[in-house]
């Protein structure tokens, strides 16, 4: 059995096919996973039912056979639904109220990956500080063997027509005008999931990488890496285009580029998206990540609502979502929850608002853009290797000690004109800083400056 340690992460299962995770391991983990989401649930076993998915890498077919044979060696009802973007096996678990779900994926890794995200009930994410320990210590304390006379059952689903029906209730079609778009699936699962809705909508499409093709042949499916947005930036110039959207493999994260071709930052995206929602919703509630830009809450509370800081991670997000009845939260690394979809994060659903958006206001995205630029100057996250992450945290609190200190996730230091967020990385030796000024963007590159001088040591 090859289930190596360092597969199971902060907020899911990951690694290197055959040499960190194989099928015996993918064996092991879902039998483990049944356990846990037994516990969870308070019932055996036997009486669970669990929406399974698989994205389009060349290992997926054989890793989810595994995953299924796994859980039904415990007795477990299994809900196959094939193929599938990310967000489709959420659907699939908040929709049929099933009690969890296993998606077969390593998101926007490269091809030689292979990993598992796991949610229970209500598409709440296992995270390592809640669930994925668990399936972890009973990897390796070893399972006793199931019982062969608890073997449960496979059901196939196709949740297409069901999955598109839901996600076209976020807007209204009939205002969305033809806008020339180019898309970038990235060879992932974005094509065959959102290809049908933008084609419903009558858009002038430029599709690219739209094939699902787990060779990866084209870029790797992550657009937070500079390397991999070179193209779509290219195309966008080159087609005169009104809004460029990129998918990260899995298809929950989704990525927008103004007309200029210009990358949208998650934080203002989510400012945009709030907007938008607050008119349809008034007084709602929104999250955002503590590393968000302050145009995030300015925005939040110049439309009539009310914006809560949140910690980084999905599992965090959902959960305090459901806590506050929040009808939308959204990341700066591309992760946006919405409250009518299951509290989940969906790469569908903010490509079709910000549609709406652009066609109701008859703006272009820039124009959009163009008062948080003028206004919030941000630095971007800043990875910096460090030998000792707890003394750097400690000389950050003791020279910024005159600032408002929080510390929801890692530290935050607020002043009236300027502010940063430090946190250290669940699984490498990095602090990631993010620091905005609302002077100019000189003042914020010589903030940056002086805190990456003192995190550098």
């Amino acid at each position: 059995m090859t289930a190596s340690p360092e597969i199971f992460k902060a907020y899911d299962v990951r690694g290197l096919h055959g040499e960190q995770l194989d099928g015996d391991g993918a064996e092991q983990v879902a039998r483990a996973f049944a356990r846990t989401l037994a516990e969870l649930a308070g019932k055996p076993p036997a009486q669970l039912r669990v929406g399974l998915g698989r994205d389009m890498r060349l290992t997926a077919p054989e890793m989810a056979a595994r995953y299924r044979d796994g859980m039904t060696a415990e007795g477990v009802t299994v809900l196959d639904a094939g193929q599938v973007a990310t967000e489709m096996l959420y659907f699939l678990v908040g929709s049929r109220d099933l009690d969890g779900g296993l998606m077969c994926t390593a998101s926007h890794n490269p091809k030689d990956y292979t990993g598992a995200k796991l949610v229970r009930e209500g598409a709440i994410a296992l995270s390592g500080e809640a669930g994925i320990a668990d399936v972890q210590a009973k990897v390796e304390a070893g399972l006793d063997a199931p019982d062969p006379a608890a073997r449960g059952t496979v059901e196939e689903v196709d949740l297409s027509a069901e999955f598109q029906e839901a996600a076209l209730g976020f807007i209204d079609p009939e205002r969305v005008r033809s806008l020339r778009v180019v898309v970038d699936g990235g060879n992932g699962m974005a094509g065959p999931m959102i290809g049908p809705l933008l084609e419903r909508l009558g858009l002038d499409l430029i599709t690219t990488y739209w094939e699902p093709d787990g060779e990866l042949p084209d870029h790797e499916p992550n657009p937070l890496l500079e390397e991999n947005r070179r193209f779509i930036i290219d195309k966008v110039h080159e087609t005169g285009a009104d809004l460029g959207i990129a998918w990260d493999g899995d298809a929950d994260r989704c990525f927008f580029f103004d007309d200029t071709g210009a990358f949208v930052d998650g934080d203002f995206l989510t400012a945009v998206l709030a907007e938008h929602l607050l008119a349809k919703n008034p007084g709602a509630a929104i999250l955002y990540d503590v590393r968000a830009s302050r145009a995030v809450a300015d925005t939040v509370h110049a439309a009539g609502g009310t914006a809560h800081a949140n910690r980084v991670g999905h599992a965090f997000f959902k959960t305090r979502m459901r806590d506050e009845g929040a009808i939308f939260g959204g990341e700066v690394s591309g992760h946006y929850y919405f409250r009518d979809f299951y509290n989940a994060d969906s790469g569908t659903v903010p490509a079709l608002l910000i549609l709406e958006k652009l066609s109701v206001e008859g703006k272009r995205m820039s124009e959009l853009l163009e008062t948080y630029h003028s206004r919030y100057f941000i630095s971007g996250e800043i990875n910096s290797e460090v030998a000792d992450a707890e003394a750097r945290m400690d000389e950050l609190r003791e020279r910024y000690a005159d600032g408002r200190i929080t510390e929801m996730d890692g530290l935050s230091v607020d002043y009236d004109d300027w502010h940063f967020n430090v946190r250290p990385s669940n699984t490498e030796p990095l602090l990631r800083l993010t620091l905005e000024s609302l002077v100019s963007p000189e003042d914020m590159e010589r903030r940056r400056d002086e805190v990456l001088g003192i995190i550098r040591g």
